[in-house]
C-alpha cells in the first residue's frame, strides 16, 4: 500500500520540487545582492538597506537635527528605515515564486 495517490507521477514532482528549490534560491541571491534605500522628511533622512534587511547605512543631514527636538529626529530615522524595509519586504514578495498546487 503506497501513502502516495494511484498514477502520481513521483519522478515528475520530484523535478517540479527541485526546479522550485533553484527558482527560491535564485530569487534569494537576487535579494541579498540588491540595496534597498528608504527616505523620511524630504530626504532629510536615508536608510541604507540589504536585501538580507541588514541596515548598512544612515545620511542624516545636518538641517534634520535640531538638539531641542530629537525626538522628531528619531521618529525620522524610524520612518527612514521602515521605508527601506517596505522596499526590501515587496521587492521579497514580488520574486518569490508562487507554490504550484500539488495533486494531494
Amino acid at each position: 500500500m503506497s501513502i502516495f495517490p494511484e498514477g502520481m507521477d513521483m519522478s515528475g514532482l520530484l523535478a517540479q520540487a527541485q526546479a522550485l528549490q533553484a527558482q527560491f534560491q535564485q530569487a534569494q541571491d537576487d535579494l541579498a545582492a540588491s540595496t534597498f534605500v528608504g527616505s523620511a522628511g524630504g530626504d532629510l533622512v536615508e536608510a541604507t538597506m540589504s536585501g538580507n534587511g541588514v541596515l548598512e547605512r544612515l545620511v542624516i543631514k545636518p538641517e534634520a537635527v535640531d538638539v531641542d527636538d530629537l525626538e522628531s529626529l528619531a521618529d525620522l530615522i524610524v520612518a527612514a528605515v521602515r521605508d527601506a524595509t517596505s522596499q526590501v519586504n515587496a521587492k521579497a514578495a514580488a520574486i518569490m515564486p508562487t507554490m504550484p498546487n500539488l495533486p494531494f
